[in-house]
């Protein structure tokens, strides 16, 4: 297998796991457990960004990465 053929590989793995797990099904369980979970008594700001990372994750969901 050539360098070239490996770096392939490992853009075509990458590409499957991040699909998995952008999917519905695993997100629904992930939000599920506890540890994926905000404490409700967070500070604001952490709250703030929470959501911001939140948009984001969600704005790029659709495969449009920057």
């Amino acid at each position: 297998m050539t360098p070239r053929d490996k770096g392939e590989k490992k853009d075509r793995i990458a590409a499957e796991i991040r699909r998995q797990l952008g999917t519905a099904a695993v997100r629904r369980f992930l939000h599920a457990l506890p540890a994926f979970r905000a404490e409700k008594d967070i500070p604001d700001r952490f709250r703030d960004q929470l959501e911001r990372l939140d948009g984001l994750e969600n704005s790029m969901a659709g495969g449009a990465r920057h």
